[in-house]
């Protein structure tokens, strides 16, 4: 039955090839990453061979735990049809048990498991080097890989049971961004730090944490084995624990899989509703799904986008030319474009155009139309935070001035989210109108656009000067008071966030029928 079920897996795996065009092209990307993870992933490992035991022992810790949280969570949500569901083999007549061995067998038989025996077995090798002895070097990888084999079946096979009506290609949308805001300030860290001075004593505490669960203990042993550390026998026996419970689970799984059938999609266009099929079903998050659609595909949105790369480098190069360091410079872009992307918003009802009334007439709650069209941008925020922090303060060279740049950021962004709340509904003016060239811009009357784009943008850094003014002394006198400039950032934002929102749910909630003239003389 095992030779069967990996023939089989073998078969469908070179069957993937043969599909129509666009599968193809799906399949081949998706191998072309894998191939392009795998060979940065043994660059990576090439590169630890050359730095102190204690650091290798972080990124293999940390970096195990990852891939092995990545097992346990992608499969629910990126929602790939599991081929070794085990009610498709019930049909050969065999019991629980060998069914469970033989489908568990055939996983191993796929791209991203065997990138990871590859990965493994660099790692093996990398330790090998280390001293870590032949037995810890196999054996570290091996009850890793196996840790991960078992996180892929039991979670592809609960989520084939459980989740298969409420997964979509959105969400896998999520997952990517959520793998991006985890993925590339970790790598920027490691890649930026000094090994040769020692990791970090917060670093330090995550590697002893993660190598006492499950998701971890595996990675550790070989870095405990060459270190002699006494600890390494605990975290054997919580590996060799945590793949007996898998082994329980996965048995019990799939006994009660056979007892059950697999339930029909209902034919309800659910794949066809996009966002809305991803966003809860209230009206904020109605509001939220049809902002997202808007700012992905609207023309109007993209042009406005363009204004931030083209602030940050219109703020840099002056400062290159005039010979500032570049420690200092580096620290400069990203609140520049935290500061435009809570700027952005400032007009959004307007480009509803005749759309507003759908808001207007449900009777939408001021603070559901305010919180819903925030939701894009607090995304691509989030993005640009994630990665901009880490890339800033690695181009600079201090850590140390990590907290302060977060803070001014924090502080820039969620105080013109607020002021734009406000401002969107207090004092909207025209713009194109949907279809139209995005360049080209309807006459208005009045300064009200140049008072609310100042007065949103100007309001923000008023309200940052505070976290402005730590995180000056933090760069310029002592990185400690960066801690400063993060939590009076972060305070100063999220009051001056909250209650935008607030005035900008009760004037929208008092300004409808105003609202709706601007509306229909604007669209």
């Amino acid at each position: 039955m095992v030779a069967h079920v990996l023939r089989l897996r073998f078969a469908l795996l070179i069957g993937a090839g043969r599909t129509g065009a666009r599968e193809r092209g799906r399949h081949l990307t998706g191998l072309v990453l894998v191939v392009c993870g795998v060979a940065l992933a043994w660059a990576g490992l090439s590169v630890l061979g050359s730095v102190p035991a204690g650091a290798a022992q972080a990124v293999t810790v940390i970096g195990g735990s990852a891939l092995a949280f990545g097992c346990l969570a992608a499969p629910p949500i990126i929602g790939e049809a599991d081929q070794l569901d085990p009610r498709r083999l019930a049909l050969f007549g065999l019991t629980a048990r060998p069914l469970a061995t033989a489908s568990l067998l055939g996983s191993v038989v796929g791209v991203p498991m065997l990138a990871v025996i590859v990965t493994a077995v660099g790692l093996g090798v990398l330790w090998s080097r280390l001293g870590a002895g032949v037995a810890a070097a196999v054996a570290g990888p091996l009850l890793g890989v196996v840790t991960m084999l078992l996180l892929m079946r039991v979670s592809e096979t609960l989520a084939a049971w459980l989740l298969r009506e409420r997964r979509s290609r959105e969400l896998s949308g999520l997952f990517l961004l959520a793998l991006l805001l985890v993925v590339v300030p970790v790598g920027v860290f490691f890649a930026s730090l000094y090994w040769q001075g020692g990791v970090p004593s917060a670093l330090e505490v995550a590697v002893r944490v993660l190598s006492f669960t499950p998701l971890g203990a595996a990675w550790s042993l070989p870095g405990a084995a060459q270190a002699a550390d006494p600890h390494g026998w605990v975290s054997l026996a919580v590996s060799l624990i945590g793949i007996a419970g898998l082994l329980v689970a996965w048995y019990a799984l799939v006994a009660r899989m056979l007892r059950s059938s697999e339930r029909p999609v209902a034919a309800r266009g659910r794949g066809r509703l996009s966002w809305f099929s991803v966003m809860p079903a209230t009206p904020g998050g109605a509001i939220a799904a049809r902002s997202l659609i808007y700012w992905l595909h609207d023309r109007r949105y993209w042009v406005n986008v363009l204004i931030v790369p083209v602030a940050a480098l219109v703020s840099v190069v002056p400062l290159l030319i005039a010979g500032v360091p570049t420690e200092f410079v580096a620290l400069i872009p990203l609140p520049v474009v935290v500061l435009f992307f809570g700027w952005l918003p400032h007009n959004d009802l307007a480009y509803d155009s005749t759309a507003l009334w759908l808001h207007i007439a449900a009777g939408i709650r001021g603070i559901s139309d305010r919180s819903g069209r925030l939701l894009p941008i607090v995304l691509a925020a989030a993005a640009a935070l994630a990665v901009g922090v880490p890339l800033s303060v690695a181009i600079s060279g201090r850590w140390a001035y990590a907290p302060a740049l977060t803070g001014v950021c924090i502080s820039l962004f969620l105080a013109g989210l607020g002021l734009s709340s406000v401002s969107s509904v207090a004092a909207p003016y025209p713009v194109s109108r949907p279809g139209d060239s995005p360049f080209q811009q309807p006459q208005r009357t009045g300064g009200s656009a140049i008072a609310a784009q100042t007065l949103v943008m100007g309001g923000a850094l008023a309200f940052s000067a505070p976290a402005l003014w730590w995180a000056w002394l933090a760069v310029t006198v002592d990185p400690a008071y960066g801690m400063l400039a993060l939590t009076l950032g972060t305070a100063i934002g999220l009051v001056v966030f909250l209650g935008g929102l607030i005035i900008g749910s009760r004037l929208f909630e008092r300004r409808g029928s105003v609202l709706m003239e601007f509306a229909e003389s604007a669209g």
